[in-house]
């Protein structure tokens, strides 16, 4: 069994679980039905997934772990429609963007609904398990408070600064440290082993392992941003070249690029998601290729999968030995070997 087996395992119980506290209504175009439309088409559930088998590695039942599973899910869930609001995204998960469909009003509310559900099952879990109940709510909120903090950096970037000149990869790995090591890997990991009873020295272990898996995930999640086929990736491509978002590609590109084609670049990257046509996109990708952004951002990608490979290794012994200790292996390489 790989990762990806394990979580189809544990998929519908989370998804339930979720649905519990959004259920619903039978009022037309209410919060819970907006909200709905994101938890219902599902995504990749890694994060759940991580929290289900991290505590199951450290001896977690799976009571003990469906509920802060489905809160790392539905976290998610209202994330994401925050995020493609403020970006004004196309496609998620295939289909249009829930702004495209509801418009940002009411979309950008209803994200208030999965918030407020995910807080609720963070205190029911807080009444079950009182003492580990209230560590996991002291973690969930430092997870989502470094997240939101990223992702404040990310938007005075894109929509403020707007200058390629006052960015540098230190800037990119800030926001990524944030928006996808902690939140996508080692935190969702450290809150299974929370559930589990686990304490201080095992998450700042897991927090070493999930860092460069993490930083490697995001890289490759730009690179296929840019290469995948969409009805697989579930997003339109060139979508952080039409959005002003740092990538490794863009910043290796403009780091090269003659004066003359830094201030096209820069020029292109100032302008607002929609007042960019696709000639400009298209210089965009040409000066990439001229100057093997692509590959740079592959050779990190490789490098950073390799560190979180090391680190792993070097935690064999502090490991529960049992028949899920591989599985986290391959869950921390199938993180960015992907296609979408």
């Amino acid at each position: 069994m790989n990762f990806k087996e394990y979580i189809e395992q544990h998929r519908q119980k989370v998804y339930s679980k979720i649905c519990e506290y959004v259920p619903l209504r039978e009022k037309e175009g209410n919060t819970n039905r907006i909200m709905r439309d994101y938890i219902d088409r599902q995504g990749s559930y890694r994060r759940p997934g991580l929290v289900m088998l991290t505590g199951e590695l450290f001896g977690g039942t799976e009571e003990d772990l469906i509920l802060p599973a489905a809160a790392e899910q539905l976290s998610e869930d209202w994330i994401l429609m925050q995020d493609d609001i403020e970006d004004d995204s196309e496609l998620r998960r295939g289909k249009p963007a829930i702004q495209r469909i509801h418009g940002w009003v009411h979309a950008f509310n209803a994200t208030n609904t999965g918030q407020m559900a995910m807080w609720r099952m963070l205190k029911d879990y807080m009444k079950a398990y009182p003492e580990k109940g209230n560590r996991m709510f002291e973690k969930f909120y430092h997870m989502l408070d470094y997240t939101m903090e990223g992702q404040h950096v990310e938007n005075q970037f894109i929509h403020h600064t707007k200058d390629l000149k006052q960015a540098d990869e230190a800037l990119y790995y800030r926001i990524l440290d944030s928006k996808t090591c902690y939140y996508t890997v080692y935190g969702p990991m450290q809150i299974g082993a929370i559930a589990a009873g686990q304490k201080g020295e095992t998450l700042e272990m897991l927090k070493d392992i999930g860092k460069n898996a993490g930083t490697a995930f995001q890289i490759v999640d730009d690179i296929l941003d840019m290469t995948a086929d969409e009805k697989v990736f579930g997003k339109k491509n060139f979508g952080d070249l039409y959005e002003g978002k740092l990538t490794l590609m863009i910043l290796h590109t403009y780091k090269n690029a003659s004066p003359g084609e830094k201030e096209r670049i820069n020029a292109i990257y100032a302008k607002k998601r929609q007042d960019k046509t696709t000639g400009e996109i298209d210089f965009l990708r040409e000066m990439i290729d001229k100057y093997k952004g692509l590959e740079y951002a592959q050779q990190q990608a490789e490098l950073y999968g390799n560190k979180a490979k090391e680190t792993l290794e070097g935690y064999n012994d502090k490991l529960p030995l049992n028949g899920l200790t591989p599985l986290v292996c391959s869950a921390m390489e199938e993180l960015y070997v992907r296609k979408k």
